[in-house]
């Protein structure tokens, strides 16, 4: 009986299996089964990590306002800037207002001082 040569398709799946997990240790990058759960345990962590990685600047960003805001003594917690930033309109997100709070604080004193009049 002739011998019968597979098709390509399973060993492209492999390579790609592979080609992902390249990097991984050990028999995680070898074997095609644990590569393949290897590379199902990665997507879903990245995918969980990119909400958290969000929640965790979110968190830092308010950590810095309300230091600077602190610091100043305008206001007497970041809270408060926030409620009189949005009742004068003022729309500036968080990220912008710590950035504004690391370099250049004058700025932020600015704001604060626009906001009480």
């Amino acid at each position: 009986m002739t011998r019968v040569r597979r098709g390509y398709i399973a060993r492209r799946r492999r390579t790609r299996i592979r080609l992902f997990a390249s990097t991984f240790m050990g028999a995680h990058s070898r074997l095609t089964r644990t590569a393949t759960q290897q590379k199902m345990r990665a997507l879903v962590s990245s995918h969980r990590d990119r909400g958290k990685q969000k929640r965790d600047f979110r968190r830092l960003w308010i950590t810095r306002i309300n230091a600077a805001v602190r610091e100043k003594g305008v206001f007497h917690s970041y809270s408060r800037l926030i409620h009189n930033l949005y009742k004068k309109q003022l729309l500036l997100n968080r990220k912008i207002l710590a950035q504004i709070a690391i370099s250049n604080k004058n700025c932020l004193y600015m704001i604060s001082n626009k906001i009480i009049k």
